[in-house]
């Protein structure tokens, strides 16, 4: 059975939001998904999934949240290569230079990064959701 887990950081529930709609694109019948506030992740979350999804919202000066998902990024550094990722997040400014500096970083940590990161401005409407499922369908 494949085991996929969905770590996030949310402070006001906007990328909660999506990962668990990105957490029920990725669902299946030979398919274990989990998701994990990122205070409650471990690095065994990382190292026995087939398929990781981050989420993360922009914070102050477009850069992920500093006092848990930045600390989680870097630990998990060494555990990721080669591994199946897709990330996303809300915002409610900016352009989405978060996103695409965390794009470039985990690439150089050498996954396998199946989609440009999904940002949503705000909360994810209909529309967003169905955007998160799918993004969760490509790591089963």
């Amino acid at each position: 059975m494949k085991k996929i887990s969905v770590i996030y950081w949310s402070g006001t529930g906007n990328t909660e939001k999506m990962a668990n709609a990105v957490a029920e694109g990725a669902k299946s019948k030979d398919t274990l998904v989990s998701v994990i506030n990122v205070g409650a992740a471990t690095i065994e979350d990382i190292s026995s999934s087939d398929g990781i999804a981050l989420g993360c919202p922009s914070m102050g000066a477009e850069v992920l949240e500093e006092t848990e998902m930045e600390p989680f990024v870097e630990l998990i550094k060494d555990y990721v290569t080669g591994k199946k990722l897709v990330l996303f997040g809300s915002y409610g400014w900016g352009s989405g230079e978060w996103m695409n500096d965390w794009k470039e970083r985990m690439e150089s940590y050498g996954v396998n990064l199946l989609e440009e990161g999904l940002i949503i401005n705000e909360s994810p409407d209909n529309d967003g959701i169905e955007k998160c499922k799918l993004l969760g369908s490509l790591l089963k």
